[in-house]
């Protein structure tokens, strides 16, 4: 049996915010949600919304853990390890974070 990094009891999700061709997206890396906005704030508000309903759809199905440890898109990895190993955040990067599972509920970085 794998053992896996996140459950529905703990864990956390990486997040990333970042800006191209005038549009805001919002991922969360292990679920493969991505959410656009207008603004960077619209775009991480309705991604921890999607997230929240994702985890709370999770535990009423009682759905196994692979489902909140997949395989993360390449340019999304990419674009999170450029900005992690950077001093400081690339321009089109706005957030690279992560936010923690608990309980099966997102608890939204402050």
């Amino acid at each position: 049996m794998a053992k896996y990094k996140n459950t529905l009891q703990r864990g956390s999700v990486r997040i990333l915010v970042f800006r191209e061709a005038g549009v805001w997206y919002a991922v969360a890396l292990e679920f493969n949600i991505v959410e656009t906005g207008d603004t960077s704030r619209e775009a991480m508000l309705l991604l921890f919304e999607a997230v929240q309903g994702y985890l709370e759809s999770a535990k009423k199905t009682k759905a196994r853990p692979h489902i909140l440890n997949q395989a993360v898109d390449r340019e999304y990895e990419e674009k999170w390890r450029g900005s992690i190993q950077a001093k400081r955040q690339p321009n089109s990067v706005f957030f690279a974070g992560r936010m923690n599972i608990l309980g099966g509920r997102a608890l939204v970085p402050a």
